[in-house]
């Protein structure tokens, strides 16, 4: 497959000129942890459900990773060949990715809760060649969804199932077989590893297209986010790493998968969250790092707290994906021994704005942090002129790990010629340089850190035959930060309700996730002269309670 990372060549002599692109791969850093420390933990995976842990040294990894890499191979995966991985944070899902990145693949991972609706536009524009599912993940048969799906996909000519027993699964094709020692085997291993500026990863996000778009990022885009972000926090070899928080999500990919890889360090992987098992999990490994969304951290208090838990190790709990409350951080740094960092990103990027390890706890709540190195941001208003200090507007960074581009979409980059990207959202940046975020241009909803793609689901309301109008606005929660409300207009002559909206979304197999959780009848909708809907003030009434 042709990858489009049109914003990639442009940029390159600058940024290696800078310091700021280092041309390591993810295999260069595992080769050189298993030259360095062969013996030393590298990947403890917890299985919630069955009570199970797997681990790796990084020696046990490379070998398995060549494995699966030559067992790729065998199913006919090239170099540029999308492999699609809808795995929950299973050890499965981090060898995969390094499987791929020996023969030069790429990954598309996937979130485990996509349904029919989202993977089929994804599968087929990813052009996926491959695709590893598990058997059943929290009562959800995806091997049966992924053969249904397999039909209608012309590129995918293999599903691959993690736990499935028969000819098929995973362990038959690619971890039993000792495919490392063939004849040919270090010929495969060698012979396509991609280089820095290759694309690694195509990652799916939602925006105000009506379609999520593939966000390219090459071993150089990420990994010059992942020091700088490193650096700031004070991690090194001597951490153990926790990622609950999905590695389908760029949270989980940058900092729970390639993250220790790069530091030498030591990941643990929760597949479920349960903050119960994490507290288990943290004492049990000693965990000392942790980044996940405002949710994790209220649950993980409140379950301290209750409990009466120690957990001592834990020294830094990295929160994004929505502000954080003031009276949770006062709760948080009151019941556990640990710094909380806000921060704010984008898939785009990865973190982009982290508060200093040294600031005042306000900080947390009040801002979403200052640029990591590489990284500038400004505000500016709607003639593109850049505004004061503690003026809100529209946000554009330019960054050293700003993605390659949106696969097939290049009119969508939201690139300048001077690397100034549109994150779509509004801001302001107060004297010291601290960002916060004061809304969002783009129609997204973040519900516990999820984005909800508001325009797919609205033209889904739109079908229904009860439906004349239909918007769909956030609401504020307490642990999830935002849900989703829809406020539609019936037809002459119908009614609809809660229940039926939910059934008729579940019908077009839509992640539960993204279904609505509120619904408001109205006899209109507040318009524009020419018809559009006004939806920030359906916002304003949602916030007071006017609708």
């Amino acid at each position: 497959m042709e990858f489009d990372a049109v914003l990639l060549p442009p940029r390159r002599a600058r940024m290696v000129a800078q310091g700021l692109w280092h041309d390591r791969t993810i295999n260069d850093a595992l080769d050189a942890c298993v030259a360095q420390c062969p013996d030393k933990l590298a990947l403890s995976a917890y299985r919630v459900e069955t009570g199970t842990v797997t681990r790796f040294t990084y020696r046990e990894m490379a070998q398995m990773a060549d494995r699966i890499a030559v067992g790729l191979h065998r199913l006919g995966v090239r170099q540029n060949d999308t492999v699609a991985c809808q795995l929950p944070n299973w050890w499965q899902f981090t060898l995969t990715y390094l499987a791929c990145s020996r023969i030069g693949a790429v990954m598309n991972p996937l979130m485990h809760i996509f349904r029919e609706h989202e993977l089929n536009f994804m599968l087929q524009h990813g052009e996926a060649k491959l695709l590893i599912v598990p058997q059943v993940f929290r009562g959800f048969d995806h091997a049966h969804m992924a053969t249904g799906l397999q039909a209608h996909l012309p590129h995918l000519q293999q599903v691959v199932v993690v736990g499935g027993g028969g000819p098929d699964s995973f362990e038959a094709l690619l971890t039993t077989p000792e495919w490392e020692k063939e004849p040919d085997a270090p010929a495969i291993l060698t012979a396509h590893r991609p280089g820095p500026d290759d694309i690694t990863q195509v990652i799916y996000t939602s925006g105000t297209t009506g379609e999520p778009k593939g966000v390219m990022h090459s071993a150089n885009t990420v990994v010059a986010n992942i020091l700088p972000y490193a650096q700031r926090l004070g991690l090194g070899a001597q951490d153990v790493v926790l990622m609950a928080s999905p590695m389908a999500h760029q949270t989980g990919f940058m900092y729970g998968l390639l993250m220790p890889i790069l530091l030498q360090a030591s990941a643990v992987l929760q597949d479920i969250w349960d903050a119960k098992k994490a507290v288990e999990v943290i004492q049990a490994e000693g965990a000392t790092f942790t980044m996940a969304s405002t949710p994790f951290l209220s649950d993980l208090t409140k379950t301290v707290a209750e409990a009466q838990a120690s957990i001592p190790t834990l020294r830094t709990f990295l929160c994004a994906g929505a502000p954080i409350p003031s009276a949770l951080v006062e709760r948080a740094r009151q019941v556990l021994p640990t710094k909380i960092i806000s921060a704010w990103g984008m898939t785009e990027n990865g973190a982009v704005t982290l508060i200093q390890p040294d600031d005042d706890d306000e900080r947390a709540f009040n801002t979403d942090g200052c640029p990591l190195p590489g990284v500038e941001i400004k505000v500016v208003d709607v003639d593109g002129n850049a505004l004061p200090p503690d003026q809100p507007g529209k946000l554009l960074l330019r960054a050293c790990s700003n993605f390659g581009g949106y696969l097939k979409r290049a009119h969508l980059n939201g690139t300048d010629a001077d690397d100034w990207f549109d994150t779509g959202d509004l801001a302001r940046i107060d004297a010291r340089g601290y960002l916060r975020i004061t809304g969002r241009s783009k129609d997204v909803i973040i519900r516990g850190g999820e984005n909800i793609p508001v325009v797919e689901i609205e033209s889904l309301l739109y079908r229904h035959p009860a439906i004349a109008l239909a918007a769909i606005v956030a609401y504020p929660d307490e642990r999830l930060g935002e849900r989703a409300c829809a406020v539609v207009v019936p037809k002459p002559g119908q009614s609809i309700d809660l229940p039926g909206i939910v059934e008729f979304l579940k019908a077009q197999k839509v992640a539960l996730q993204y279904i609505p959780e509120r619904l408001v009848v109205r006899d209109d909708l507040p318009s524009t002269p020419s018809g559009k809907i006004q939806k920030f003030r359906l916002r304003e009434m949602m916030r007071n309670s006017a609708l």
